[in-house]
């Protein structure tokens, strides 16, 4: 009989807070940490705004030494699963059934720009010993696994925007399976940097909203224009049950099932209809082996570009006909903007905490309605609502789909 998976820790750093009260008390207040780029000179970029943290302090949660030798990603890692790690009350484990999970779509690439130009203008003998391990997208998850400890399956997926979905859900079926009992999880990424702005801008995907940054990620709007770059991670601590109740841990949801597919269309755009998004929604409530309407909460990619939240609805009205219009669907990247390869981890943390407290984020930013995106998108404020099953979808460049279906614990 496979086992039954809880989570039990919560950590993250985001635009909107460092931690996951301050970060969850922003989502419940709608508020965006969109703002105009300030890291570097943007002058020459079509979009100047982004999801920037200008409040971490690495030294809060890592020793100054080690600081030096991680790139940004990383320290958003390890300071989001200690955070988890905490939370979750953890003290006496067995380090070998304790694994790490984390997803990066880009892992260090403010370390390979910096790098880069020390080489070009200096020369290789001052390129640093340290940027192979501070840029590998693995480290995030070496790392995090160094400082708590960890022995037991340490991996990292890279599958763009759905990275750290796909580590929770890995993360899940290893603790089903029985490879493990506890596994620390979830996304790391940290690419607002001059190359990965200039990228985003090259393929126009970034919204121009440049004298209105508070308004530029506004998924499932009429006026939508692209998304929004933000940074940051969120890492979660999960449990066989069995573990958790041993130890008389609080817990903060089930992870019932996980959904993961791929497009095989084309390396940007969603397949037609979001057909892909379909199957890996379908897929992890064929795993948790849930009903359509056991669904109150889908936590949307919404991504706030034309195409995917488009698509996405239709996906949505593709596989639960008319519950879809019984069931709520909300995109919190209008308030963090878009995490990349962290969005997943992130966006689980809300999923656990609307069925934990009973509320239903925002889509804030939603102000002209477009005719073909008719759902019940929690539009503007949040609301208290009993949410006993929610979903969380991330779908990523290159056609990757993941989706992982919650369930209140009882």
């Amino acid at each position: 009989m496979e086992k039954r998976v809880v989570i039990t820790g919560l950590g993250c750093v985001t635009p909107i807070g460092i931690g996951t009260d301050a970060t969850w008390t922003s989502v419940k207040n709608g508020v965006c940490g969109v703002k105009e780029l300030t890291r570097f000179d943007s002058t020459d970029l079509s979009a100047t705004i982004a999801a920037q943290i200008d409040d971490f302090e690495p030294t809060d949660f890592i020793e100054k030494r080690e600081i030096k030798k991680m790139d940004r990603f990383t320290q958003y890692a390890v300071a989001s699963a200690k955070m988890a790690f905490e939370d979750s009350g953890l003290e006496e484990f067995d380090p070998n059934r304790m694994g790490v999970i984390i997803g990066s779509g880009i892992g260090g690439i403010e370390t390979l720009e910096t790098q880069h130009t020390k080489l070009i203008e200096k020369g290789p003998k001052k390129v640093s010993p340290f940027l192979i391990p501070m840029m590998i997208s693995n480290m995030a998850a070496g790392q995090v696994a160094i400082e708590l400890g960890a022995k037991g399956p340490n991996t990292c997926v890279v599958t763009a925007c759905a990275s750290g979905t796909h580590a929770i859900g890995d993360a899940f079926k290893a603790i089903q399976r029985g490879d493990a009992d506890i596994m620390v999880c979830g996304g790391a990424e940290a690419p607002i940097t001059p190359m990965s702005m200039a990228g985003f801008c090259s393929m126009k995907a970034l919204s121009t909203r440049n004298d209105q940054p508070e308004k530029a990620s506004r998924p499932f709007d009429s006026q939508r224009d692209g998304f929004v770059m933000g940074e940051g991670a969120g890492v979660l601590v999960i449990e066989d049950l069995e573990h958790a109740l041993k130890r008389n841990a609080d817990i903060y949801a089930e992870i019932v099932g996980y959904g993961a597919t791929a497009d095989a269309y084309h390396i940007t755009t969603p397949a037609e209809g979001g057909e892909g998004a379909a199957r890996a929604m379908k897929m992890a409530m064929d795993d948790a082996g849930i009903s359509k309407e056991d669904v109150d909460y889908i936590n949307a990619h919404g991504t706030s570009t034309p195409y995917n939240d488009k698509f996405e609805t239709m996906a949505i009205k593709d596989v639960f006909g008319e519950h879809a219009y019984k069931l709520a669907v909300s995109s919190t990247k209008s308030m963090t903007g878009h995490l990349l390869g962290a969005a997943g981890g992130v966006e689980s943390i809300f999923c656990a905490l609307a069925i934990k407290e009973g509320f239903l984020p925002p889509t804030i930013n939603l102000e002209n309605p477009d005719e073909d995106l008719d759902l019940d998108y929690v539009a503007n404020e949040g609301r208290v609502a009993d949410v006993r099953c929610a979903l969380s979808n991330s779908l990523g460049f290159g056609g990757h789909n993941g989706t992982l279906a919650f369930k209140k614990y009882e």
